[in-house]
């Protein structure tokens, strides 16, 4: 069976926790991308940053993106997926989480990103269907 290690994009970049929410929206534009793992100064995943946590809680709250430090927005623990975990893992982690990127862990490092794209290339047409439409509910 396909693992995530297989299927996910390598070089992942983080947003730096410390780092300012303008930083994150310019790294998001640069890298034509849209969501950034939140690293803490031990390079330790400390969640997830979205476009639309930008606008949603920094614009839309009215606070200062030059200000707002993206680890304010990390919601507890990310939800991750190991880099030997194979694409079932991947569907049913995808599915009850209803998450669309999925950090990939080796150990305590950030090795990629596994997107809803590549979970759907990786997975035969029945089961890609299901992970699209359990995605697509609310």
């Amino acid at each position: 069976m396909t693992t995530a290690r297989e299927i996910m994009s390598s070089g992942t970049e983080c947003i730096g926790a410390e780092e300012s929410v303008l930083d994150a929206a310019r790294k998001l534009k640069d890298l034509g991308v849209g969501a950034l793992p939140i690293c803490g100064t031990d390079n330790r995943l400390k969640g997830m940053l979205t476009d639309r946590d930008i606008v949603v809680k920094v614009l839309g709250a009215g606070k200062d993106p030059a200000t707002c430090k993206a680890g304010e927005l990390a919601q507890g623990e990310a939800v991750t997926i190991g880099a030997d975990d194979d694409a079932d893992e991947i569907v049913r982690t995808m599915t009850s989480h209803k998450v669309r990127r999925l950090p990939v862990i080796d150990g305590h490092d950030l090795v990629g990103m596994v997107a809803l794209a590549d979970a759907a290339r990786a997975l035969p047409d029945p089961k890609t269907a299901d992970l699209v439409e359990a995605l697509s509910t609310d």
